[in-house]
């Protein structure tokens, strides 16, 4: 009986362990898709659009630019305390910190 229980055991802390590998965060960067106009190749775009010199259709380019990293700030007092932009803690007041 003790066995058994061993080996069930050991079977659900190696399946733990598989699934925590695999719910790790990927440090690949996201890249957007710029878009430009054909006769006037310095207008640029996140998205599609019209060129706003002559009208015509934002076409993409070959470019890709690489969105810039989420910063999160967070009070060093309150570790619950946690925002996308810079501020002071909601509960003590303190100016928030960008985590590294």
């Amino acid at each position: 009986m003790k066995s058994i229980a061993a080996v069930a055991l050991l079977l659900i802390t190696s399946a733990n362990i598989s699934f925590a590998q695999t719910g790790k965060k990927e440090t690949t960067k996201k890249q957007t898709a710029t878009y430009s106009c054909p006769m006037h190749p310095e207008v640029k775009s996140d998205k599609a659009g019209k060129c706003s010199k002559c009208g015509m259709d934002l076409v993409m380019t070959n470019e890709v630019k690489e969105k810039a990293p989420a910063i999160t700030y967070y009070c060093p007092m309150h570790s619950d305390v946690i925002s996308n932009k810079p501020g002071t803690c909601s509960k003590c007041g303190m100016d928030l910190v960008p985590k590294k």
